[in-house]
């Protein structure tokens, strides 16, 4: 599984994790297409020797903390779930920030019941102090308090800038960070190195490109001609070079497909060489207006 790393002071995960997000409806809004599969999915995840599964409240919404807790619940004593707040789904399936300290409070109750624990392993801060009149001191404090209370064992941020992940760490201590980042988008690349230097895990968001778009990286020469290679798929190939750019990187791939999740689950064996690993950071240049075209 690609190695373990400590994710918070009190929980240690193997570095490939499962991101539950594609479990919900198209564009992550509704129930899902085919509600057994995603059981399979999840329960196949943990037979795996999968540990670390992301999740959020606002994925469906409410769906698919209720797939979690159907597939799984009681939990293994090893299964960490971590879960975002800061945000909520509108009824068009619009993505839009609720960032206040109490709505903070709200959300994570709401994780609690829907996912049926006593406490959350780990919570991150989705959108920080992006509505007038909130302030991040205020937004951790009352993540704090719920830590205090025993209701969230560690805290994250996600989605934030080098400069408000060292804001953060002068309130509270910080045990991961999730950001955009894959083989084609390197746009968080010094919070990453920064996250690597005072052990703080670093779990990027869409490691295989677009969540909602087929990502032209994938059909690159470059990766292509290293899967073949190596008898691996691009994406695999993709997942092995983040496991490689730094041992505090943990990968929560996406999926609603069995299949594929035992693919991007294998990444972990993927062997790459020092060669293969120039060619793919080389792809840095290219791809990131690839990813802008997205």
């Amino acid at each position: 599984m690609g190695g373990e790393f400590a994710l918070g002071a009190d929980v240690t995960v193997h570095r490939v994790g499962f991101g539950a997000m594609q479990l919900a409806g198209p564009g992550v809004f509704g129930p899902p297409t085919d509600r057994d599969r995603s059981i399979r999915v999840l329960r196949r995840a943990v037979e795996l020797g999968i540990d670390h599964i992301d999740t959020s409240d606002f994925y469906g919404p409410w769906v698919v903390n209720e797939l979690i807790a159907e597939a799984l619940h009681p939990y293994g004593d090893n299964l960490v779930l971590a879960t975002k707040i800061g945000a909520y789904r509108d009824h068009q399936g619009a993505w839009l920030p609720l960032s206040h300290p109490d709505a903070l409070r709200a959300q994570v109750h709401d994780n609690l019941r829907r996912l049926r624990v006593e406490a959350l392993d780990l919570v991150y801060l989705r959108y920080i102090a992006d509505q007038p009149g909130i302030e991040l001191a205020d937004q951790l404090g009352a993540l704090v308090e719920l830590r205090e209370q025993g209701l969230v064992r560690n805290i994250g941020l996600s989605n934030v800038s080098a400069e408000q992940f060292e804001q953060a760490r002068q309130h509270t201590e910080i045990a991961a960070v999730q950001n955009l980042y894959n083989v084609v988008n390197r746009s968080s690349a010094d919070l990453l190195d920064r996250t690597a230097r005072v052990g703080v895990a670093f779990v990027p968001f869409f490691p295989l490109g677009s969540g909602f778009s087929a990502s032209r990286a994938r059909e690159d020469g470059v990766l292509r001609s290293i899967a073949e290679r190596l008898g691996a798929t691009p994406a695999q190939v993709s997942l092995a070079w983040l496991l490689r750019r730094s041992p505090n990187v943990l990968l929560i791939p996406g999926t609603s497909s069995v299949a594929h999740l035992e693919e991007n689950t294998a990444a972990a064996v993927v062997e790459l060489t020092a060669d293969d690993v120039a060619a793919l950071d080389a792809l840095v240049a290219e791809g990131e207006s690839l990813e802008a075209a997205h």
